[in-house]
């Protein structure tokens, strides 16, 4: 009671199951207090209120109780909450009544089919309001909800408009009005004929959608994690820069230059040689990612990095002129085009159970566009599991086959394809569209079913394992493909697949995500749509270090299957596992305990899977060859034993099987006491104790996986080529090869010397820890424009408080310098007496302009032969260092810019 104030009001709804939930509540704390005698713990009275103690709270306060039936006298139980919820004489009866009839009448209807159906009860329910002089609102959750809503109301004559603003309560006291959708959200409508008004939600019109919490901004940093690799950077490691190759790095410095403070990355080549980085050119070094093992320095100066580069680039060319050969195939070829999304789909994509993301709506809009036009479709969706990838899939699936089309959706695995099945029957069943499995775990019978359905158009969609493939299968209109994850397919299979693909539509999903650069990069190669946001409710996995301790991994799994939820249990020894999976069965008896690991036979481990996955068991206990694919959304606790023993990169593989719903997922890494491992493993546990939330150091592991993704997506030696030059160099190569092969010029960034007489950096007092400080100064370094600075900037004020002096400085810097980039100025020398420009052969400044600028004011402006524009300070100016001198200049010359 100590959190409220002295003048609250009660408000009880359905009194009874309150009771009911607080009394079983207090049984459960109890018997847990009884599980603990001879353990310190602190006694439950300290974390609930007693029955006594609740009553004692509430009398005396106002109280109003809400029934669903009348309620007449006491209630049925006297309980906690008793004559507190006794009705008076005059207890009001409102007369509403609910509208669940209405969305089954919705639901009946779109089962039976045809185009204006569905929404014809809603149109009679409608129209019948009217007629009793009620007036008509419906609620939508979303703006896109609301529009959808009004479109499909008005294609079917019901005068109807929008008012998306905050919601206004007089509007309930205006009947005859046109029929409103206003934005809110309601648990269901309600008809409320004594106050004159009906509430109609979405839900009853589209069915049911997930609750969801408030959109929160996309954070472009994370589309880009190349930029934060060097926050897990530590001395030793091994750097990549552009023009120089693989060095060691030895720590950022601080060092005075003149009468300057600057901060310098110091990174070691062969022979003792170093190699001393402003902080302003950081975008030029990356994070070595090379397989494990002994790597070679190169010389600083030397030729072996200039061979590298050399080769990587043949390389990329000639797969680059693959690519576009085989686009350039698949543009000759024409198919007969989907006809424009209609109002059927519209309602369809309406009862989608979220809020689509940013990422995923651009997708959705990529494959719709692709299906409407006479070029085939050949597009690849990327992105992690649960990114909904799979609703891209379904939704072009309804189109092609709301339109005779058959689909067929090839996974590698049998458990991948029942999880499609599922998905694609819960969407789409209701519309007429028969969705079927094909696999090896079907009995002839049904196998020939199913055959004889894609013969003679009966089956619609087809979801099935390579043993979609065979020889026996024949389609009557094969219209689309979906094949998930098709790198995991083996060559003969690939050939099957490229036949197939022939003059259909095909939509490739992958689970390995592509950084969002190299997307760009191959943009003009392959189609490609990347869903890098996670959905709007997806939250935070909670990460607990614990050391070995039964009852904490009881509580854990126990609170799991108390919320209806399953767990794994990884362990990464087939030896000790079964051992493991026998102890966790007698500290919980009543679970249903399954045990996968690679040494199994391969059907048995799919069953296994498969099991796991309909539910059939509760706690999986598995080593790490949890299917990397797979998406439980029930299991959302993973227990990973000896979490010593494995990487970052593969802990936050493992910790991504779960928290793929709106649940609260936990992770529990279990590892022994520190004193009795290894150093190498103590220094691992506490990496792992420092980066426990979502992004740090489980953000740079997704790097590994990223760059895995160029592998897939470009072919495997591209990964050694990614890994021998750094990603951002192997990235400016492709794009360098695909503008050659199209005959376009190829123009590189400049990086701009600078040189200034004014301390420009990030103190270690505002930014303590190294690793934020070397991601921050990378991704300003990095910024391709003022806009990016300036968000920037705005992170580290909203992280650290008001930037000091120094950092400010190199805020501005940073936005001067993106300017000269796209100026082409090769350095900049600057100070609060002059300020000198070198401008590169290229430079984009008009000439002539130049000259007319020196000849008008000879005393302050002078240009050299080698192209070295010098600007003098005036009286006027009253610089107080470079940056103010830079800043002018960059005014007086920004008319002279071109392209």
């Amino acid at each position: 009671g100590s959190y409220l104030t002295d003048d609250f009001t009660v408000l009880l709804q359905a009194p009874p199951a309150i009771t009911q939930v607080v009394r079983d509540e207090i049984a459960r704390a109890e018997v847990d207090e009884q599980g603990r005698r001879g353990v310190p713990h602190f006694p439950r009275e300290a974390f609930y209120d007693g029955e006594q103690d609740v009553h004692a709270l509430l009398t005396g306060r106002p109280v109003v109780s809400l029934h669903r039936m009348a309620v007449t006298g006491a209630t049925e139980d006297e309980g906690p909450l008793g004559d507190l919820t006794s009705a008076p004489a005059d207890t009001p009866t409102l007369g509403t009544q609910d509208l669940s009839e209405l969305g089954k009448a919705i639901q009946a209807a779109r089962s039976r089919g045809g185009k204006a159906s569905a929404l014809t009860p809603l149109v009679r329910r409608i129209q019948r309001w009217r007629d009793m002089g009620l007036r008509v609102l419906l609620a939508a959750r979303a703006d896109s909800q609301a529009e959808r809503l009004v479109t499909l109301l008005r294609h079917r004559e019901v005068e109807c408009r929008a008012k998306l603003g905050p919601f206004d309560p007089t509007l309930l006291d205006t009947p005859g009005e046109p029929v409103l959708v206003v934005k809110g959200s309601l648990s269901r409508g309600v008809v409320a004929p004594t106050e004159g008004w009906v509430f109609v939600t979405e839900e009853e019109v589209f069915g049911h959608r997930a609750k969801r919490r408030a959109r929160r901004a996309e954070s472009s940093s994370l589309q880009q994690p190349f930029l934060e690799d060097l926050r897990a950077l530590s001395p030793g490691d091994l750097v990549v820069h552009v023009d120089h190759g693989i060095g060691k790095y030895l720590g950022l410095l601080h060092r005075q230059i003149g009468t300057t403070t600057v901060d310098l990355i110091a990174v070691e080549y062969a022979g003792g040689d170093k190699l001393y980085l402003p902080v302003y050119r950081l975008n030029q070094i990356q994070k070595h990612t090379a397989a494990e093992g002994k790597q070679k320095l190169d010389r600083l100066g030397g030729q072996t990095f200039a061979r590298t580069k050399s080769r990587v680039r043949a390389n990329v060319r000639k797969m680059a002129d693959e690519l576009l050969q085989l686009y350039a195939q698949r543009q000759a070829l024409s198919v007969l085009p989907l006809s424009e999304p209609d109002d059927e789909y519209r309602a369809f994509e309406a009862t989608f159970p979220f809020e689509e993301t940013r990422d995923q709506a651009v997708a959705i809009d990529d494959v719709m566009r692709d299906l409407s036009s006479e070029r085939p479709m050949d597009r690849l969706v990327c992105g992690d599991v649960g990114f909904g990838k799979t609703e891209v899939a379904i939704r072009a699936a309804f189109r092609a086959a709301s339109q005779s089309r058959q689909v067929a959706v090839l996974c590698p695995t049998t458990v991948l394809a029942q999880q499609h099945l599922l998905s694609f029957r819960s969407r789409l069943e209701g519309y007429g569209i028969d969705v079927r499995g094909l696999s090896r775990f079907q009995s002839k019978k049904e196998q020939g079913e199913v055959l004889r359905g894609l013969r003679t158009g009966f089956v619609d969609v087809v979801i099935g394992t390579h043993r979609l493939l065979s020889k026996d299968v024949h389609f009557k209109a094969l219209g689309l493909l979906v094949v998930d994850e098709e790198q995991r397919f083996g060559v003969a299979h690939k050939e099957r697949v490229k036949q197939l693909k022939q003059s259909v539509d095909v939509l490739s999903l992958s689970a390995t995500p592509i950084p969002r650069t190299l997307q760009m990069a191959v943009s003009g190669l392959r189609d490609i749509s990347l869903i890098g946001t996670a959905p709007m409710d997806r939250r935070a996995i909670r990460t607990i270090v614990t050391r070995p301790d039964e009852r904490v991994l009881r509580e854990a799994i126990q609170r799991e299957l108390s919320r209806g939820g399953q767990v794994f249990f990884v362990y990464n020894r087939v030896e000790g596992l079964y051992e493991r999976a026998a102890r966790l069965q007698e500290l919980l008896p009543e679970a249903r305990i399954a045990v996968a690991h690679g040494q199994m036979a391969e059907a048995s481990l799919e069953r296994t899977m498969l099991d796991f996955v309909e539910g059939r068991y509760d706690v999986l206990a598995s080593t790490s060859i949890i299917e990397s694919g797979i998406d439980i959304p029930r299991a959302n606790t993973i227990i990973i034993d000896r979490a010593d023993m494995f990487g970052l990169a593969q802990l936050y593989q493992l910790r991504g099987r779960v928290g793929r719903s709106r649940e609260r997922a936990y992770c529990y890494l279990v590892v022994p006491p520190l004193n009795a491992i290894t150093d190498e493993a103590r220094a691992r546990v506490e990496a792992i104790e420092q980066h426990t939330e979502l992004g740090s150091g489980f953000h740079i592991a997704s790097l590994d996986l990223e760059l895995r993704g160029s592998g897939d997506l470009l072919g495997a030696e591209q990964s050694g080529n990614v890994a021998s030059v750094g990603f951002d160099l192997f990235r400016q190569m492709l794009e360098d090869a695909v503008h050659e092969l199209r005959g376009e010029p190829v123009v590189h960034d400049l990086e701009p010397e600078l040189s200034f007489d004014v301390e420009a950096l990030l103190p270690e007092e505002y930014i303590a820890d190294i690793g934020v400080r070397l991601s921050f100064y990378k991704r300003l370094a990095s910024a391709g424009d003022e806009q990016d600075v300036a968000e920037l900037a705005v992170e580290m004020q909203d992280r650290f408080g008001p930037p000091p002096e120094a950092a400010r400085r190199l805020v501005h810097l940073m936005r001067q310098k993106t300017e000269l980039r796209r100026m082409r100025v090769l350095g900049c020398e600057a100070n609060a007496r002059l300020v000198v420009l070198h401008l590169a052969d290229d430079h984009r400044l008009d000439t002539q302009g130049l000259v007319r600028m020196v000849q008008e004011r000879p005393r302050v402006f002078q240009v050299s032969p080698d192209m070295r524009l010098t600007r003098k300070a005036t009286d006027k100016d009253g610089w107080k260092d470079g940056i103010d001198a830079l800043e002018t200049l960059l005014q007086e010359v920004g008319p002279l810019r071109q392209g």
